[in-house]
């Protein structure tokens, strides 16, 4: 089969690979659309530490069942299916606990750290456990199908967060994540929505998708800025979607005091945190990893169009040409949001 090789950091080959054998409880899948992931674009020059060369990164991806193992139920050659860019196991203590998300040996699709490395869906074929996978709606395209994940992410972190209907949420960051997260606030019925981000196409796009109000963080004095939005107090709940260090602090800056900042992006290992702000106004900071039984809801809202996916897709490019637009997304290149390669 034809894949997308990370052969080194910051390189990538366009090999031919054996197609992936499946153990007796998984199903190959021909992949039809598979997403470039901001994680995979820092994946690619060893930042992240996760995607340890040689790999086949991707893990958002949708096709069709092209073979099911011996002890496989409910699942045929020729369904249309997406799946779970999580790997677990159904017997761990935290799975048993309704929280897979955080098993023990969890392994994540298309990444490779020094704990594991599981080949991913840059490639004509991927193989992955039954029950992962998920049917896709015949009115979902393959293409929409492939962002089932990151939408689950947001309404995972949404589902961590105590919102109330008419609160009012800022969401710091506009890019994939943070605009599918400003759709879910906008269902979730909160009554002000506050996007920030430093590009003001995207802020744009987020006045589209929902954001009640947007603000450029160049323009400073942010949380004086969300004060004037929230009667003075700042917003009810925060979601900080890039993970850096200035862009945790703008969210706790910008909530009023006894807020729930919740935090999704992890660009950077390490950030520093104004810890006597977060004491003395009693926040609650919280993680939100990666996903925990939220595609099924995902692929409702996408079928149903509640959730508008090809709004923040950007071009949907054959598998070769992947490494070019790697470089492009890598490059911050104006108006790139999310590309869907095709294999």
């Amino acid at each position: 089969m034809k894949a997308l090789v990370l052969t080194e950091y910051n390189q990538f080959d366009l090999q031919e690979l054996p197609r992936p054998t499946i153990r007796p409880n998984e199903v190959l899948v021909r992949v039809k659309a598979v997403g470039i992931c901001g994680s995979d674009v820092h994946g690619m020059d060893g930042s992240s530490g996760r995607r340890i060369p040689p790999i086949v990164m991707g893990h958002e991806a949708s096709g069709i069942i092209a073979e099911v193992g011996s002890d496989v139920k409910n699942w045929s050659a020729g369904d249309r299916v997406t799946f779970d860019s999580t790997v677990y196991s159904l017997d761990d203590w935290y799975s048993r606990r309704g929280q897979y998300n955080l098993s023990d040996g969890r392994e994540v699709v298309g990444v490779s750290t020094p704990d594991f490395k599981r080949q991913g869906a840059f490639a004509e074929f991927v193989s992955v456990p039954q029950h992962i996978l998920y049917a896709v709606p015949d009115n979902v395209s393959f293409t929409q199908a492939a962002l089932v994940e990151p939408v689950a992410v947001a309404l995972h972190a949404l589902s961590l967060t105590p919102i109330q209907v008419n609160d009012s949420a800022v969401v710091v960051g506009a890019g994939m994540i943070g605009l599918f997260v400003i759709q879910a606030l906008k269902l979730a019925g909160c009554g002000t929505i506050i996007a920030i981000d430093l590009d003001d196409d995207r802020l744009a796009l987020a006045q589209k998708l929902g954001a009640t109000f947007q603000i450029n963080a160049s323009s400073g004095n942010l949380a004086s800025q969300v004060q004037a939005l929230t009667q003075g107090r700042g917003a009810d709940v925060a979601f900080e979607v890039v993970g850096a260090g200035p862009t945790v602090k703008t969210a706790i800056d910008c909530v009023r005091k006894g807020a729930t900042v919740t935090l999704v992006g992890n660009l950077a290992p390490t950030v520093e945190m104004p810890l006597q702000a977060v004491v003395t106004r009693q926040l609650r900071l919280q993680g939100s990893c990666a996903i925990n039984g939220e595609y099924e809801a995902a692929l409702v809202l996408i079928s149903s169009g509640r959730i508008n996916v090809e709004a923040i897709l950007s071009a949907e490019v054959p598998l070769e040409e992947g490494a070019d637009w790697f470089k492009r997304l890598y490059a911050k290149e104006k108006g790139l949001i999310k590309v869907v390669l095709k294999p």
